[in-house]
C-alpha cells in the first residue's frame, strides 16, 4: 500500500532545465570558467550546487565553489523574472488524483528551500505537497537516504509504504538506501538507461502513468 510520496522537484514536478542551464551558464562566464555544455550541466541537476561546480571545475577550491554558489543564486533570480519555468504537463491532475486516494505526498530536493518552496507555490503545487524539504535542512543531501528517512519520520510512514519519484540516478539511489520503492521518470534530466542502471523498480513515460504504481 502506497501511503506516502517523496517526488524529487527539478526535473520531476518543475521544468526548470532551461532556467538551470543558463544560470549556470551565465555564472561560469562572470567567474572567468570555461562555459560547460547543457549535456554537462544536466547531469549535475539533482546533485547540491556546490558539488556541480567541482564536476565542472575540476581543481576549484572549496572558497571559490562557495562563491560561485552564491552567484549561481544572484543569477537564477534575474533569469527567473524572464524565464517563468511551469509544472511538467499532467502534473497538477495527477497530484490531485493522488491527494484525492488519500496519499500524502513531500518533497525532497537539493535546492534551497527559500527556492523550492516559492516554485511550489508559484506552480500550484502547494495544494497537494504537504512537506517540502530543502537541502539545507536534510541532515545529509541526496544520494544519501536521509531527505526520505526526514519525509518518513515526518509523516510517521514506514519505508515499505512510501514510493520515491525522481529523474535522477541520485533520486532512485536515495530511495533505495531508504528502503523504498523507486520510480525513474524519463521527461526529466536523465535518461532511461541511467535509471535503469541505478536500480529504479518503475520507469515511466508520462506522469498519469504513476497512478497505476500506487
Amino acid at each position: 500500500m502506497t501511503r506516502l510520496i517523496v517526488f524529487d522537484f527539478d526535473g520531476t514536478l518543475g521544468d526548470t532545465k532551461e532556467n538551470i542551464v543558463k544560470t549556470m551558464q551565465e555564472t561560469m562566464r562572470r567567474m572567468g570558467f570555461p562555459i560547460p555544455d547543457e549535456a554537462t550541466i544536466a547531469s549535475t541537476i539533482g546533485l547540491p550546487l556546490e558539488d556541480g561546480f567541482v564536476i565542472m571545475a575540476p581543481g576549484i577550491t572549496r572558497e571559490k565553489c562557495l562563491e560561485c554558489a552564491a552567484l549561481y543564486r544572484i543569477v537564477f533570480d534575474e533569469y527567473k523574472a524572464q524565464l517563468q519555468p511551469k509544472a511538467f504537463p499532467g502534473v497538477i491532475d495527477t497530484l490531485a488524483a493522488i491527494k484525492a486516494k488519500g496519499i500524502q505526498m513531500a518533497v525532497a530536493s537539493s535546492r534551497l528551500s527559500v527556492s523550492l518552496e516559492a516554485f511550489v507555490k508559484d506552480m500550484g503545487l502547494g495544494d497537494f505537497i504537504e512537506y517540502v524539504l530543502g537541502v539545507d535542512f536534510q541532515r545529509k543531501p541526496k544520494p544519501n537516504p536521509d531527505p526520505v528517512l526526514q519525509c518518513l519520520e515526518h509523516f510517521g510512514v514506514n519505508a515499505d509504504d512510501a514510493l520515491v519519484v525522481g529523474d535522477m540516478a541520485v533520486d532512485i539511489k536515495m530511495g533505495a538506501a531508504a528502503k523504498c520503492r523507486t520510480c525513474g521518470v524519463t521527461w526529466g534530466n536523465g535518461t532511461r538507461e541511467q535509471l535503469s542502471a541505478a536500480g529504479a523498480n518503475s520507469i515511466i513515460d508520462s506522469m498519469q502513468e504513476l497512478l497505476a504504481l500506487l
